[in-house]
């Protein structure tokens, strides 16, 4: 028996991320130089004494679940719980793929009751932030709940982006609004729950027989608890979380890895955030190169100017090259004389002599047209092409093309 099992959901497609998700599921989109989002929802777990957790993939899951393996690297790879990869998969009364989150967890309730827990904590796998489920799961025992929902405060003006709770002085969930136009409360669903199983169960299999349902935790389970008068209380979570569903969101949380200011501390030894590290030798900063504010992974080469950047492992600034507030994924090449400003370059892409990609946002004068630049895995940029601000790049493009 397990007091506590995680159910990790990592099956999205992740839309919003276009050019980025083609081949890949949004969990496997490489992040800080070394790592790749799923790390830190992974990393949370074993830092906090969760180790049971089932990955439930859908979309692309091919590298993803090459990636996980058997889950060594966050020490999950155990004889009893570890960490388990949950596709859909065909049984006696057919086969479907996962319809929604709540669907997903009800098509595994099997593996659940295998481990016959108490509790379920039920994740995204699509956050950056360092988190003790632990300390959640002693407040909502102390609570005695029957679901907790992890809330921080978010700004009144992004408030409508978010599920949101409204709570009373003791922290108990009075309200529940998914996504409202005018909301009441800026404590936002983090999408992080603690649910005592037994009640859990019973509200997933009633949600599965309404044929007129979402499935989903949000639109459905969460609502129903609640109008039900289930004990639902708040986690008030202080500290930096990130939701990095889209392009801009995940540059931003790539460049606040570079400031000092903002409290995500991946070199925290006392929780660290595990990965499967590529094993290549240490970077290289080659003569006349210049640095400046940036994460550099093993393998890199530097030998051109790279500034207030993230480069991954193997990718490559060569000489007269110029990278600035740029995320390089892993093999990506920049090579002589190019220039790549405020963009997200896939794994594998090579931009060509004298290519331009992207651009500052002082040098755009209509500021609406400015944004990130992305460009796909494996996409090659020829030579002296021009690529502008906002591209969401999938095919090569030729030599001397100009795209602003």
């Amino acid at each position: 028996m397990k007091e506590c099992i995680a159910m990790l959901l990592a099956g999205g497609q992740g839309s919003r991320l276009y050019a980025l998700t083609k081949k890949l599921a949004k969990p496997a989109v490489p992040f800080g130089g070394k790592y790749r989002i799923i790390d830190f929802p992974l990393s949370n777990c074993v830092n906090s004494g969760i180790d049971t957790v089932g990955i439930l993939t859908q979309y692309q899951p091919l590298l993803l679940n090459e990636y996980i393996g058997n889950g060594q690297p966050w020490d999950l790879d155990r004889l009893y719980g570890g960490v388990h990869v949950l596709p859909p998969y065909q049984t006696a009364t057919g086969s479907d793929w996962y319809k929604g989150t709540a669907n997903a967890i009800y098509q595994n309730i099997n593996f659940i009751e295998r481990y016959d827990p108490e509790y379920v904590l039920i994740l995204s796998g699509d956050h950056i932030y360092k988190m003790d489920y632990g300390k959640m799961l002693e407040f909502h025992k102390d609570s005695n709940a029957d679901c907790t929902i992890a809330v921080l405060e978010v700004p009144w003006e992004e408030a409508s982006r978010f599920g949101i709770m409204t709570a009373d002085e003791n922290n108990v969930i009075t309200k529940f609004e998914e996504k409202p136009k005018e909301p009441k409360s800026n404590l936002a669903s983090m999408g992080i729950y603690i649910f005592t199983w037994e009640k859990l169960r019973k509200y997933l299999t009633e949600d599965e027989a309404d044929k007129t349902s979402s499935n989903d935790f949000g639109k459905n389970i969460i609502p129903n608890m609640l109008a039900d008068q289930q004990r639902m209380v708040a986690y008030p979570f202080e500290g930096y979380w990130k939701d990095v569903g889209t392009i801009d969101s995940l540059w931003e949380a790539n460049m606040d890895l570079l400031d000092p200011n903002v409290p995500l501390d991946v070199w925290d030894p006392e929780w660290k955030i595990y990965s499967r590290t590529s094993g290549r030798p240490g970077h290289y900063i080659g003569t006349g190169a210049l640095v400046d504010n940036a994460m550099l992974t093993e393998g890199c080469s530097v030998e051109g100017t790279v500034a207030n950047s993230v480069l991954f492992a193997g990718a490559r600034v060569e000489k007269d090259a110029m990278v600035e507030s740029t995320i390089l994924m892993p093999g990506a090449v920049v090579e002589e004389g190019a220039e790549v400003y405020y963009s997200i370059i896939a794994e594998n892409v090579t931009i060509k002599k004298g290519a331009v990609v992207g651009a500052r946002p002082e040098n755009v004068e209509d500021k609406s047209k400015w944004g990130v630049a992305v460009v796909g895995e494996g996409v090659t940029i020829g030579e002296n092409a021009k690529v502008g601000p906002k591209a969401m790049l999938e095919k090569d493009v030729q030599d001397g093309e100009n795209l602003w």
